[in-house]
């Protein structure tokens, strides 16, 4: 992960939490590839599913930095770029899933 947004946030800038959003979007898209694979393609016990989908999934994204980077854009008083981190990294996170559990179904 800090690979990642390190990588994606020296080629993008820094005005905006580019790195982050790239991490919770492509995490998003494994989480939904990977729960459509495992509840209708596969029999996997419960346990299994949430130690992939909470502890590997869980701690590759980072929602935590999302609401630390929003944060610091509004208080340096940049509302509208915090306004359409929030509207982007939902809106984009939740096509990433949807995006996930098509290619699962299709594989």
């Amino acid at each position: 992960r800090y690979v990642i947004d390190g990588w994606v946030s020296r080629r993008m800038g820094a005005l905006f939490p580019y790195g982050t959003l790239v991490i919770n979007v492509s995490g998003s898209f494994i989480l939904g590839l990977f729960a459509t694979t495992i509840t209708e393609r596969f029999i996997v016990h419960p346990h299994w599913r949430l130690l992939v989908a909470i502890g590997f999934v869980g701690a590759y994204t980072t929602f935590s930095t999302f609401e630390y980077e929003t944060h610091k854009l509004m208080e340096e008083g940049s509302f509208a770029l915090a306004l359409f981190n929030i509207l982007l990294s939902v809106a984009v996170g939740l096509l990433a899933v949807r995006l996930g559990i098509v290619l699962a179904r299709k594989i």
